[in-house]
């Protein structure tokens, strides 16, 4: 039976070559598209474990900073910071905007991490090239995926900025290339409106009657100066003392702060259950229309291949050969056919699509073996179309015609 299905498969090689580079192509966009998945949630994942925090203090009611837009007032740190289970509370904002450079411009996360060096909450953990942010202004440290070199010239906003250092695999749950540069510049970016918006504003304040009261000198001047300064951040990244439950101490900060806090575990829930629940629900389902796509193209070929052996497998039954014979004869050919487009596939996925493709793609070892196991299932059930036919030949077809 193995020297039969082997001999036809020789005979027909090209077809199958052909058919079973067709096929795995469709398999290792399959392929992709898991890595796709897995990739998004590593980048969930990297994100979190970027920002060296136990917990993440945020506005009240808001699922923030990822997922929602969440806004506090910059001095909320200080009195989570003199909590005695907290080791240490930083600042944070972020903001997904096109960060100019000469040339084009490149989407990105744009970072805004507090004064403190590495260790900081928010900081990046490590850098492949440079050094990290010494100044208080005008200086960056940039993800490579971002493009950006040593040395270059980078524009957020109306300021320009030094790439002084790169790091790697900093990015957001998106994929977008983190881009850090001091809170102060980040707070200006995000919360400072443009000069016609702010002398807008000014006049709106000068001619409002509420701030232009006879017995209180110098109120419009104070509201305009607090008009004009940036008392905001999206969150408050905690790093809890050893020893205390990240649990307990964000009960406690909801409870006397009244702020929304995440443990890691929420955040992470918030990530991949909330942030990532839509796009895994689209791959999922371009999943199961290419593997019925591929049912359909092993089907058809076998089916295809059966027909045009009916005088072969009518000249068999003549002899005498077993129904289970004939039977394993096609599905070997068509678990065959699945096994030349498995390598293919898992080939061009590893070498030719996840290199490529414009977001990280993470090709897990389970999921190779979970694919092989799926394209043989499918081999054996699209099979029992061609199976069916042949087991319907009639040996005296071998005679008649």
């Amino acid at each position: 039976m193995i020297s039969l299905a082997g001999r036809d498969i020789l005979h027909s090689w090209g077809k199958f070559v052909f058919t079973g580079m067709g096929l795995g192509l469709l398999i290792g966009v399959t392929l992709s598209m898991a890595g796709i998945y897995r990739g998004m949630v590593d980048d969930a994942k990297v994100l979190l474990d970027s920002s060296d925090a136990d917990l993440w203090v945020v506005q009240k009611d808001t699922l923030g900073p990822y997922a929602e837009s969440s806004s506090l007032y910059d001095d909320v740190w200080r009195r989570i910071r003199d909590m005695p289970e907290v080791e240490r509370a930083a600042n944070i904002t972020y903001l997904t905007m096109q960060v100019g450079k000469q040339g084009g411009d490149v989407r990105a996360m744009v970072t805004g991490i507090t004064p403190g060096g590495p260790g900081t909450p928010g900081w990046p953990p490590y850098l492949v090239a440079g050094r990290h942010i010494t100044r208080s202004h005008y200086e960056a440290v940039a993800d490579i995926a971002s493009g950006f070199k040593l040395g270059d010239r980078i524009k957020i906003r109306r300021n320009h900025y030094t790439i002084v250092g790169l790091t790697r695999r900093m990015v957001s749950s998106n994929g977008d290339p983190m881009v850090f540069i001091p809170l102060k510049d980040a707070q200006e970016a995000q919360f400072l409106k443009d000069n016609d918006a702010i002398w807008e504003q000014r006049r709106r304040t000068a001619e409002n009657p509420a701030f232009n009261r006879p017995g209180v000198p110098g109120l419009l001047d104070a509201v305009i100066a607090s008009q004009s300064t940036n008392p905001y951040v999206n969150a408050v990244l905690v790093r809890v003392k050893p020893g205390y439950a990240p649990e307990e101490v964000a009960e406690s900060i909801r409870r006397w702060k009244r702020l929304t806090v995440y443990t890691r575990s929420q955040m992470e829930e918030i990530l991949v259950g909330k942030l990532i629940a839509t796009s895994a629900r689209q791959i999922f389902m371009f999943l199961v229309i290419l593997s019925i796509v591929s049912s359909a193209i092993v089907a058809f070929i076998i089916y295809t291949l059966t027909l045009g052996k009916i005088r072969e497998i009518a000249v068999l039954k003549l002899l005498g050969t077993k129904n289970r014979t004939i039977v394993g004869w096609i599905m070997q050919q068509s678990i065959a056919l699945g096994l030349i487009g498995f390598v293919v596939g898992k080939i061009s996925a590893t070498l030719l699509m996840a290199p490529i493709f414009p977001k990280y793609v993470l090709l897990q070892p389970l999921d190779s073996v979970m694919g092989f196991i799926a394209v043989v299932m499918i081999c054996v059930l699209s099979s029992i179309i061609a199976i069916r036919a042949a087991l319907r030949v009639d040996p005296a077809e071998a005679i008649g015609g």
